[in-house]
């Protein structure tokens, strides 16, 4: 079986964000940037259904411009066979990166597609779930757990009830959650040498699709400072202050 994972560069989540002076959105010029961590727990499932003899390659695919590479070399460092950026300096939507995905999917034709969940700097949780209309396959998202079995998959999902096990046919589109695993540290070997494994390049505009984006972006600002916290002597005090001063009992 040959899988495909997605991943976004995203900024560095330890890195606080900073709005443009124009307020049109995030300034990410001289920022650290990285691969987003739920991405990461999606490569990280890829490498053990590999290793677990279940997948036989892994392809790392990303839509962004020439700084993308950095992260799709990561993803290589941390053991993906081969490479694809679809090369863009638009700031592409859902729906415009599921229909990119859909035609490397089909391209490749693999029959797993790994995803983050939701990217952190967006969070918009969509692409995964529009590929899989797009495609037509199978979709389960917060995975917390997958085992595959021939052309069926056993998904424990992340929900706001506990835990909820399903079973999907293969070929299927899965996102990844946190709890699903814990990714790999990547030592440098491992860098040298993914600098030799292949990256195939694209560009956008050769696909023939429409990536227009259907929404407009109106005002970014920053959250609202928060007040200071009190120290309280007693329960009574703190009872007091919850039931006068806040207003929450």
């Amino acid at each position: 079986m040959k899988i495909l994972v997605c991943v976004k560069r995203v900024l560095d989540p330890q890195v606080k964000a900073r709005v443009k002076a124009d307020e049109s959105g995030v300034d990410l010029a001289n920022v650290k940037m990285t691969m987003n961590p739920f991405c990461e727990n999606a490569l990280e499932e890829a490498l053990r259904l590999r290793e677990g003899g279940i997948a036989e390659e892994i392809i790392v695919a990303s839509v962004g411009g020439g700084k993308t590479e950095e992260t799709l070399r990561h993803g290589l460092a941390m053991g993906a066979d081969r490479a694809i950026q679809v090369v863009t300096e638009d700031a592409l939507e859902p729906l415009a990166i599921a229909k990119v995905l859909k035609q490397v999917a089909e391209q490749e034709g693999v029959a797993l597609v790994l995803a983050g969940k939701q990217a952190i700097d967006d969070d918009s949780n969509q692409t995964a779930q529009m590929l899989s209309a797009l495609l037509g396959w199978s979709q389960a998202t917060y995975c917390s757990e997958i085992k595959i079995e021939g052309d069926q998959a056993t998904v424990t999902r992340e929900v706001d009830a506990g835990l909820e096990t399903i079973q999907v046919k293969m070929p299927a589109v899965m996102s990844a959650d946190l709890r699903l695993n814990e990714p790999r540290y990547v030592k440098l070997p491992d860098v040298m040498k993914a600098k030799r494994k292949p990256m195939d390049k694209i560009e956008l505009d050769s696909l023939g699709l429409d990536t227009a984006n259907r929404l407009s972006t109106l005002k970014v600002e920053e959250p609202e400072g928060r007040a200071a916290g009190v120290i309280v002597n007693s329960v009574s005090e703190l009872v007091e202050k919850l039931r006068n001063e806040a207003k929450v009992i």
